[in-house]
Formats: structure tokens, sequence, C-alpha cells
């Protein structure tokens, strides 16, 4: 039984990863054309939705949505959700349709031709480099500006230790939110870190279920309260990680 379930496993991750590169070979030309000025993001934005349920559904997954509160469309967020999974970013695409751009690590820009998108429509950091952060402030400002969301895990990187419900948040996403009044969108992904962890032989096809929590506005806060704010965002996502019943 056990080597039925390693074939499997390594088929089906296999798979996910001709998932993730076919369709960006077959929709090159439609994204790199929606690359080449930045106020076209939102018609790339729609083709990365299209791109990550692709994966999704391809993959066997469906997920579940959960709202507390509304998304109005046209309006600018900070989206932030607990990370477990490669697949934190499809989701994230498939469930928010307000145009976002998500603030990640430099190390990304590395993977095959996903890289090469992600490096000119996302926002980079260089975690070690105090400059790199430095610019992405001014980077999501202009975003910000444009009408567009920011997307960010504020764990930073998936925990090395499995036994982490939810790694402690860094200050940026609320440094961000608090500096623009953007409200915060708390998500609780409820399965990703069972479905298809950073574990090779591991997980499942199956449901993905989401929370979008009530938001956390910050227009009557200042700098001085972004770990406040942090640590409430955290304990709400981290009381639904509970909740599931997800890490027990």
């Amino acid at each position: 039984m056990k080597i039925f379930k390693i074939l499997f496993w390594t088929i089906w991750r296999i798979w996910f990863y001709v998932l993730t590169l076919v369709p960006i070979i077959v929709m090159f030309p439609l994204l790199f054309v929606s690359i080449l000025k930045e106020t076209w993001y939102p018609y790339f934005f729609k083709l990365a939705r299209i791109w990550a349920k692709i994966i999704l559904f391809g993959s066997g997954f469906y997920y579940t949505i959960e709202k507390q509160q509304d998304i109005i469309p046209g309006k600018s967020y900070m989206f932030i959700a607990n990370h477990t999974s490669m697949t934190d970013i499809m989701l994230m695409l498939a469930v928010v349709k307000n145009p976002f751009v998500f603030v990640g690590k430099k190390e990304l820009e590395k993977i095959p031709l996903f890289g090469f998108f992600f490096k000119r429509t996302c926002i980079m950091v260089d975690r070690d480099s105090p400059k790199s952060r430095v610019a992405v402030y001014e980077r999501a400002q202009n975003r910000i500006n444009q009408g567009l969301s920011i997307c960010i895990f504020p764990e930073g990187r998936v925990p090395d230790d499995e036994s982490i419900v939810l790694d402690e948040f860094k200050n940026g996403a609320f440094n961000l939110a608090i500096d623009h009044r953007l409200p915060i969108v708390p998500l609780t992904f409820g399965d990703n870190k069972k479905r298809f962890s950073y574990t090779f032989f591991s997980g499942s096809p199956g449901k993905l279920r989401v929370k979008i929590h009530h938001f956390i506005t910050t227009e009557d806060k200042i700098h001085h309260d972004r770990k406040i704010v942090r640590d409430e965002a955290r304990e709400v996502i981290y009381n639904q990680l509970l909740s599931y019943g997800s890490y027990k």
C-alpha cells in the first residue's frame, strides 16, 4: 500500500508543477503584453486568476469561502493570510477579485517562467537588505496610488517547524496599512498545509476552506499602533486555525 501512495504522490506532485508552467507558456503572449505598462496590471491580474484556478482545479482542489464581510470592488485593501503551502498564492488569486500586488521574497524570481513575471509584477523584498525594505515601501505606495491593493503573508516565510500553527507576524504589512489608511483583510486558509505542504510525499486533492474575517480598520490608527494591529490580526487567524482543527 505504501508503494502506491508514494507513486501517487510522485505523479501528482509532478502534475502540479506541469500545471504551474503549461498555462504560462500557453498564455505567454497575453501575459507579456499585459506587463508592458504598469497601468495594464489589472489585465495581467485577470490572467493570473485564470492561471491560479487552472492549477487548483486541475490538481483536484476546490475551495469554499465563508465571509464575515464583503470586499468592495474598486477599493484598496491590505490582504493578509497564513502561509503554509505553495498553493497559498493560487488560492489568494482565486478568492480575491480586487486586483492586488504581492509582496514576496526575492528568491521566487529564480523559478523558471513564474519568476520572470513575478519579478516584473510583484514587489520583491530582500529580507537581509534594509535598502530593499525601503524600496518595497516606495513601490507599494506607488501601487496603492494606482488604486491597487497589496497582499502580504506576514509570517514572512513558511515555518520550518511542522508543529507551529502560526508563526509570528512581521510588521511590514501593518506599517503599510496604517500609513496608507488601508483596511486590513485577514484571511484564514484552513487546509493548504494538509493538502499540499512542502513535504514532497504528502497531501491529497480535496477541499480548501477559506474564511474572510471582519476587516480591521486603520483610519484611526497611527504608526505607533502597528504592534497592536499586528497582534489583533494574528489572533483572528490563529483562533480560526484552531477552530478548523487542521493542526490537531
